[in-house]
């Protein structure tokens, strides 16, 4: 029987893949203008360009990291809901909130980037990932409602 919580960790693993493909085809060109000859670089992290090259093609970076953080916990108790037979229901759907609400994070800081607004997306999907996280321990351990 397949969990229909993995069909939005597969889509948000998509989407990542995405946000790094919108990153490097921003960052490659501003890196050229900015004089950045890539062959010639030693060491270094991605943050080294903040400053150096535009602020809206860094969002687009900034953006994929964040979703190597947070996520991997999204990742992880979809994972346990999944193996506890609970992926299904109420919490696919909470999963889902969770892609979807991501997806519109990183719309809104790759593009726009107003921090309020960015904030109340990522507190957002936050409440997801903690309701994912108490269904998770409730199936683990056994608590029922009720």
């Amino acid at each position: 029987m397949q969990s229909e919580i993995l069909k939005p960790m597969v889509v948000l693993i998509a989407w990542t893949i995405i946000m790094l493909v919108w990153l490097i085809a921003t960052r490659l060109p501003a890196m050229k203008a900015a004089g950045i000859d890539i062959t010639k670089l030693t060491g270094g992290k991605g943050t080294d360009a903040d400053g150096v090259l535009p602020a809206s093609t860094q969002w687009k970076a900034h953006n994929y990291n964040h979703l190597m953080e947070q996520p991997t916990l999204f990742y992880a108790v979809c994972l346990v809901i999944a193996f506890t037979g609970a992926g299904n229901g109420v919490n696919a759907w909470i999963a889902w909130g969770y892609v979807a609400l991501r997806i519109v994070h990183s719309l809104w800081q790759a593009t726009v980037n107003k921090v309020s607004i960015r904030f109340l997306l990522f507190a957002l999907s936050t409440l997801c990932l903690i309701a994912l996280t108490l269904h998770a321990a409730m199936a683990v351990f056994g608590w029922h409602h009720g």
